[in-house]
């Protein structure tokens, strides 16, 4: 095996300052990143100093953070609406979105101790949904399990009831909202962070250089 090359800070410096990235690219990605992620104020402001223009007219975004805060809020049902005021065909065309969403619904009924209207909900909303696609019916009954257990939270399918389930529900609908509007689900920024550590985890079996380790800060640590 071959020795791995050194390369010094000055020489990595310099290699670095040789790539020539446009200001305008640079813009792009910032404001893709504030579109995608929901930041309006940010996002407006950016456009106002950079020139930058979005992608998606800004008002939409208010009206996409307030379906999500709905969700992570727990309010599915407000949320649902909505959804519907923004654009119908998102459920219509998107039947495991509605589920979920349907399915979330039900995990609040449980939260709030609301016993036979869950289980009414369940058999009137969900179970035909899991007759239609098999694909539900373990979601369902892990969800209609929880109505066995006094101390839900405790109970083997607990973490339904975490916020992270919620805030896994609304990142569903904040991305089924943004492919409706011909935008990118995901922000771009950290599929590029991902390639850099995925670069970076190559070179090291040819090189010892400047590494960076802490992406908030991109600092190069010494060789």
């Amino acid at each position: 095996m071959s020795a791995r090359k050194v390369i010094t800070r000055d020489e990595w410096e310099r290699k670095l300052k040789e790539v020539k990235i446009r200001k305008e690219d640079m813009n792009r990605l910032i404001m893709n990143f504030l579109v995608t992620e929901g930041y309006v104020d940010a996002a407006d402001k950016f456009r106002l100093e950079s020139g930058t223009q979005p992608d998606i007219d800004l008002a939409t975004i208010t009206d996409r953070m307030a379906v999500k805060m709905a969700v992570q809020s727990g309010n599915v049902q407000d949320a649902i609406e909505k959804i519907n005021d923004l654009n119908p065909e998102i459920l219509d065309t998107n039947p495991e979105l509605y589920f979920h969403l349907q399915q979330q619904k039900l995990i609040e009924l449980i939260r709030s101790g609301k016993i036979e209207e869950a289980l009414e909900f369940a058999q009137e909303e969900l179970a035909p949904r899991g007759e239609e696609n098999p694909g539900f019916l373990e979601e369902i009954e892990k969800t209609v399990a929880l109505l066995a257990f006094e101390d839900v939270k405790n109970s083997p399918y607990g973490e339904l009831l975490d916020m992270s389930q919620r805030v896994k529900t609304a990142s569903e609908v904040n991305a089924a909202i943004l492919t409706s509007q011909s935008h990118e689900k995901d922000p771009k920024l950290p599929s590029l962070l991902k390639m850099l550590i995925w670069a970076q985890n190559r070179l090291d079996e040819k090189a010892i250089y400047p590494r960076i380790n802490d992406l908030s800060t991109a600092k190069l640590e010494d060789v």
